[in-house]
């Protein structure tokens, strides 16, 4: 079976998995892929949406039936978790709509949403919305942005063009990587420190 095949046939399942459990860098290299014609554009955004989509109603789901679990009860602990429940008791349906799109909060909100008083339907709508957003836009970065890079790919390396999609695939996992790094340490320097009170005891 050539790679070509092998892409064709198991990469939209890689698609799904991947926007289930790791994120942008999967649907972005479904978009660049569907650009070669390895894979099919509409299909590839399908398996992003649906992946996402999915993912989150098991964590929501989760978080909802086995709050009082060991598990979510670690996960409870962290301060992401406060953090997605304070956002979403001030702001439930623009948390509900972005928090994918959020660095740090993507896994654990739905999680946290799962916990609160959030009906079930309302999450289902909502995420259902969001991951359709969230899909057609990261596949659509993949598909139109590499068209120039595809370019210069067959300039450079005109007889090896999935070597030239693979390296593709790894400068976009080192871009959202670089993007996610930034933000997360932008956040942290923009967080409050705690004070630390003086001792009185002298």
């Amino acid at each position: 079976m050539s790679i070509e095949s092998f892409i064709s046939q198991y990469g939209l399942a890689a698609i799904f998995l991947g926007a289930a459990f790791e994120g942008e860098t999967s649907v972005v290299t479904g978009g660049l892929l569907a650009h070669q014609h390895l894979l099919p554009l509409v299909g590839s955004a399908v398996a992003a949406v649906t992946g996402s989509f999915f993912a989150d109603q098991l964590f929501f789901f989760a978080g909802r039936h086995y709050r009082d679990t060991k598990r979510v009860r670690r996960i409870a602990e962290k301060p992401a978790f406060a953090k997605a429940l304070d956002t979403l008791d001030r702001h439930p349906t623009i948390f509900i709509l972005g928090f994918r799109f959020l660095y740090g909060l993507r896994t654990i909100s739905p999680i946290a949403i799962g916990t609160s008083h959030i009906p079930a339907r309302t999450f289902v709508v909502l995420n259902a919305i969001s991951a359709l957003v969230w899909g057609v836009v990261f596949t659509a970065i993949g598909y139109v942005f590499g068209d120039g890079l595809i370019e210069l790919v067959d300039k450079v390396m005109p007889k090896q063009k999935l070597v030239g999609v693979a390296i593709l695939v790894a400068v976009a996992a080192l871009v959202i990587a670089a993007i996610r790094f930034w933000r997360g340490r932008h956040a942290r320097k923009a967080a409050p420190q705690p004070t630390v009170s003086p001792d009185r005891s002298r």
